[in-house]
């Protein structure tokens, strides 16, 4: 009962999580602006609804029982069509169809950040590109797991085969094939997509105190590792028990998996609530700032930042302290190194580079952009030593 109500508990604040997730979207940019994540995630939400049942009906309604975890001599002593005899093959089957269900939220999940992280990138060279790598990898490592998944045990049927003995490999409470190849794509995929957020965070120049709590927002995919070794061992040890401590720990696991990665979309509630028990200075950006070095702008970043210094001069301020950060917040919908509102009390500093322009005069042709640096640039491309 208690794992009934565990499973019930974890499966109803995932939902909650990404409810608050849409309405912080719905918020911003409002539903015609929705992306493909924003779809993605209800979508998982409901993949883990399913998922959960799939785990109740192992424990509930089977006993926990399946193909697994019998000697040779008890294999034969069932006799078929019995009540353990169905209970075998109904909980089998009911494996076979949570580990597909655990995939497919895990890699729901994962494209989700992919897609979030393609506009928290956007206007910045290189990480666009590493963007589309991970699209590439995800899409190869989902089949990869299916085709395993499917075809690891042949005839399809002896998944839920009891006697004769059909096989680790065809017994889903336990295959070695199951659990290796999903927990170490698993691993793979999340170090990869972790590989994309970090470096970036790490080297704005921001100060430690506000590079840590926005770091710990983009690392809840080690929390995701961690519970995958958990049930990875938890299946390998459990005994008799694997079916349901496997699917306990996968309910777990995927609880986990939603909550982290929603956790940079909501930050903004998150900040919100800081603020009002007076930690807001957890993402302030106060204090020393730590060295940095920048990404550079793609001509789409460029041509954002132009455009938005163009507004700012036309309402009579100076464009300046404008950073590569920002117009890559900026030219999406995310606010996540920066405020909805920059100030210069909340502007994060990605390089040193300051962009100025000048005052647009319809009687003459536009003046080139000049960039204050160690090094001067003419509008020839020419370097002149300060």
């Amino acid at each position: 009962m208690a794992q009934n109500v565990e499973a019930w508990t974890l499966l109803a604040l995932a939902l909650v999580v990404i409810i608050i997730r849409i309405y912080v979207r719905w918020s911003l940019v409002g539903p015609k602006g929705f992306q493909l994540d924003d779809y993605l995630m209800p979508l998982a939400g409901i993949v883990f609804v399913l998922e959960t049942v799939a785990a109740y009906l192992v424990g509930a309604n089977y006993e926990g029982l399946t193909n697994s975890y019998i000697s040779p001599s008890e294999r034969q002593a069932i006799v078929p069509n019995s009540k353990e005899w169905n209970n075998r093959v109904a909980g089998s089957k009911i494996q076979v169809l949570g580990w597909s269900l655990y995939v497919a939220i895990l890699w729901l999940v994962k494209f989700a950040l992919a897609v979030f992280y393609s506009r928290l990138t956007t206007g910045l060279q290189n990480l666009p590109q590493r963007v589309r790598i991970a699209y590439v990898i995800l899409g190869i490592t989902w089949l990869a797991t299916q085709l395993s998944l499917l075809l690891s045990c042949q005839p399809f049927h002896a998944f839920w085969q009891i006697n004769p003995d059909p096989g680790d490999v065809c017994q889903p409470a336990k295959s070695p094939v199951y659990v290796l190849v999903v927990v170490l794509l698993n691993i793979v995929t999340d170090l990869y997509l972790l590989s994309i957020p970090l470096p970036l965070l790490w080297q704005v120049k921001i100060s430690l105190k506000q590079k840590i709590p926005l770091m710990g927002l983009f690392s809840g995919a080690a929390f995701v590792i961690t519970a995958s070794i958990i049930r990875a061992v938890m299946i390998s040890v459990a005994g008799p028990e694997g079916a349901v401590a496997g699917s306990k720990w996968a309910c777990r696991e995927t609880f986990v998996s939603i909550v982290v990665s929603n956790l940079p979309i909501i930050q903004p509630l998150i900040r919100r609530g800081f603020k009002k028990i007076g930690l807001s200075q957890l993402f302030s950006s106060s204090g020393k700032e730590s060295n940095g070095r920048s990404y550079p702008l793609s001509g789409r970043g460029r041509q954002t930042l132009a455009s938005h210094a163009d507004r700012i001069t036309k309402k009579g301020k100076h464009a300046q302290g404008l950073t590569q950060t920002q117009v890559s917040a900026w030219g999406s919908d995310e606010h996540i190194l920066t405020s909805p509102e920059p100030t210069s009390k909340e502007i994060t500093v990605v390089s040193e580079t300051i962009v100025q322009t000048e005052q647009w005069n319809r009687d003459r042709a536009p003046q080139p952009t000049r960039v204050s640096s160690p090094n001067q640039w003419d509008a020839r491309g020419t370097t002149h030593a300060m």
